[in-house]
């Protein structure tokens, strides 16, 4: 493990307490990011929460003016014929619910009924008397479209157990009659059995048939159906959900509970406040009526004379009987049949008998006008579900995101619990919940976001550029270290030899034979002491770029004369070759070059070439130079040793490094050599780079001819 004595540090030191240090400033920042971004979190949910209070309370408001609006219509309405002004008058008006088609603010609506104290079922859109319909202006297809939605309606209450279903035929019919039925049926235009209900005398008449040929048949009370409405269990609601109940869908609620204290406060309040908008007590009013007609003989029915087909009627004739009577009429109330209708029905008392009267709803198009219309006018739309529940069974919810504009399933609701209200009275069965399927957290939050992420990158590339450069200081010094006690050894170990040979000359214990030899090793060291010192000082200088190439025009030959001579002593002594080549056209181009720093170049080469073959078996320096393609002059070096590891190729030139090789190890030198080679090249404009050349390196030079 490397390690610097100096500071005390390894790599595997300076990694943990980076992380330490980097634990200690980014859990703090991440920490609070994460509150800052959950506040904002926080504040979207409360906002958007606000919103929906608002959304609720716009669509309850829109149910009970609807409610309160058929709260106001008295008794009278639900039947055919109306009393117009004063009783005495004899004015009759048809009621306002008898318009066909039926006209309502209700959306989805089917249409109105009432049933009796006997259980029986009418419409304001049929006469007592049907064989009459002409005389209120009803045309036969008209009648025809009135009595096929009267059977609507009855086959919906009939279904959900709430009226005796009877299926009208005709025992006595003229036989002018019959055959006036036939040549309608057979004009298409009436079905079998609307012709049958049409040209029967009256429907009181069929009905006392009825009963008349069937004695056993016992008079139920329909009414007390209706007083179970609201008993229906949840378990038995759950099969008209395609969602489930609202418990099963497990909607999440961490920012729901963390404002359960207020949102119960202001839901009691939100509710108190609406309340008040129904009056949930039974009103008393007074009500005059024509005696209804069914109850009179056919022939009483003629004598009363014919009536004009206007909403206005004077009957000039005998005076129908006008009956007044008080009425005590409850509020509305709200279910949900098993047909998955929606029913409004109300309980009016009149001569202490009850009455009920109602309206029959369609349950997808309520819900969609009165719901999701409001829903997606606003932003909520896009982030949040809207459930519709009755009774806590999820009976509809509705997107904004989606195409068709609701979920298809279960699976979808996923999400977490924005809000969650009940509607007023009569609707208080009802709930609307909202849950969250994004929930952004606006501006502030991709402030946040970015400043997370800015910071995050800042931090991590901080930390690694602290990293790295610490850890680039622990190399240097390591370096450092290694280069003091490299030049240490290369300074001793010539010092020592000469000053060995020099004792050994100046006693005059070497023979005459010798002293040559003792000279010119003498002189050798020196020479190697020189260049040491003087790439110490160059390098030393180029660091702090207080030394920079004296330029000058020089042809190749000339370079390359000075070369051979400064080489070829150093190259013998080494007992290797060199064998020198120059192309004629490199040889006679001239190069803007600093001949001193191109000469200590080539030497340093040359040095480092003879260092590492040292063990080749090919002991031979190769010297040449030749032009390239691009104009520029290439000088090549290349000895025949092991060689150059691929990734130490790019290290090289790094000051102070030295390859950690066994062959490195057992070779001397300071790890500046070819650093300094680069730095000088660099700065006479050249290039450097380094080939294996199978067996051997070659180190490459470039220079732009100056030509």
């Amino acid at each position: 493990m490397a390690r610097n004595t100096l500071t005390g540090l390894d790599k595997k030191t300076l990694r943990r307490w980076l992380s330490f240090f980097f634990l200690a400033v980014a859990v703090p920042t991440v920490t609070l990011i994460q509150q800052s971004y959950s506040q904002l979190k926080w504040e979207a949910f409360h906002q958007h929460q606000i919103t929906a209070d608002e959304l609720a309370s716009r669509i309850d408001n829109q149910f009970t003016q609807l409610i309160t609006a058929e709260e106001q219509r008295p008794f009278t309405d639900y039947s055919f014929l109306n009393v117009a002004g004063d009783p005495a008058a004899n004015f009759f008006q048809t009621s306002p619910l008898s318009k066909f088609p039926v006209e309502s603010a209700i959306p989805g609506m089917i249409g109105y009924f009432q049933v009796d104290s006997q259980g029986q079922l009418m419409t304001p859109l049929l006469p007592d008397a049907i064989e009459q319909a002409e005389n209120y202006g009803i045309s036969e297809i008209e009648l025809v479209a009135r009595t096929d939605l009267f059977n609507i309606i009855e086959s919906i209450l009939s279904d959900n157990r709430l009226v005796l279903y009877k299926k009208t035929t005709v025992s006595r019919v003229d036989e002018e009659q019959r055959q006036d039925n036939d040549d309608v049926a057979e004009s298409g235009v009436f079905s079998e059995l609307t012709s049958e209900r049409l040209f029967s005398r009256d429907m009181r008449d069929v009905r006392d048939v009825t009963v008349k040929e069937n004695e056993t048949i016992v008079q139920l009370d329909r009414q007390m159906t209706f007083d179970e409405l609201k008993n229906i269990v949840p378990s038995e609601l759950n099969k008209l959900s395609k969602y489930g109940r609202v418990e099963d869908l497990k909607l999440e609620q961490r920012y729901q509970q963390e404002a359960t204290e207020q949102a119960l406060i202001k839901e009691k309040k939100f509710k108190a406040e609406r309340s008040r908008k129904i009056v949930n007590k039974a009103r008393k009013e007074q009500s005059v009526l024509p005696e209804s007609i069914e109850m009179m003989p056919a022939e009483a029915v003629a004598s009363k004379g014919n009536l004009a087909a206007r909403p206005s009627i004077q009957v000039n004739l005998a005076p129908l009987t006008i009956q007044t009577f008080a009425s005590e009429i409850e509020p509305f109330e709200f279910s949900l049949l098993d047909s998955g209708h929606f029913v409004l029905y109300r309980k009016v008392w009149r001569n202490e008998q009850r009455y009920i009267q109602g309206i029959l709803i369609e349950q997808q198009a309520f819900l969609e006008h009165m719901v999701n219309l409001a829903f997606r006018e606003t932003a909520l739309s896009q982030m949040t579900n809207l459930l519709v529940a009755f009774q806590g069974n999820v009976l509809d919810a509705f997107s904004g995101q989606t195409t068709r504009g609701y979920l298809s399933g279960e699976q979808d609701l996923n999400g977490e619990l924005l809000y969650q209200t009940s509607l007023s009275a009569p609707l208080n069965d009802v709930q609307l919940l909202f849950s969250i399927t994004q929930l952004p957290a606006g501006p502030g939050g991709v402030v946040i976001k970015w400043l997370a992420f800015i910071l995050a990158a800042v931090l991590s590339i901080g930390f690694y550029l602290m990293y790295r450069l610490v850890l680039g200081q622990i190399n240097l010094a390591n370096q450092q270290q290694d280069f003091v006690s490299s030049v240490s050894h290369e300074l001793k170990t010539p010092l020592t030899s000469i000053r060995m040979y020099g004792e050994m000359l100046r006693e005059g214990w070497a023979s005459e034979d010798k002293k040559k030899v003792y000279y010119d090793f003498i002189y050798d060291e020196s020479e190697r002491l020189s260049r040491l010192i003087n790439n110490v000082l160059l390098m030393a200088k180029l660091t702090r770029n207080s030394q920079h190439a004296d330029l000058k025009q020089r042809s190749v030959a000339e370079l390359i004369d000075e070369v051979k001579s400064k080489v070829s002593s150093q190259i013998d002594r080494a007992e290797f070759e060199l064998k020198l080549s120059c192309d004629e056209q490199a040889a006679n181009a001239n190069l803007m070059i600093d001949a001193d720093w191109f000469s200590q170049v080539m030497i340093n080469l040359v040095d480092n070439a003879i260092k590492f073959s040292a063990h080749a078996e090919v002991k031979t320096i190769e010297l040449s130079c030749q032009q390239l393609s691009d104009g520029k002059i290439q000088f090549k070096v290349r000895d025949y040793g092991p060689g150059i590891a691929k990734q130490q190729m790019k290290k090289i030139f790094q000051l102070f490094y030295r390859s950690e090789s066994e062959l490195t190890r057992e070779t001397v030198g300071t790890g500046i050599g070819l650093a300094l080679v680069h730095q000088m090249i660099v700065n006479m404009h050249g290039q450097i780079d380094v080939v294996n050349t199978e067996p051997g390196a070659e180190f490459r030079l470039q220079f732009p001819s100056s030509d």
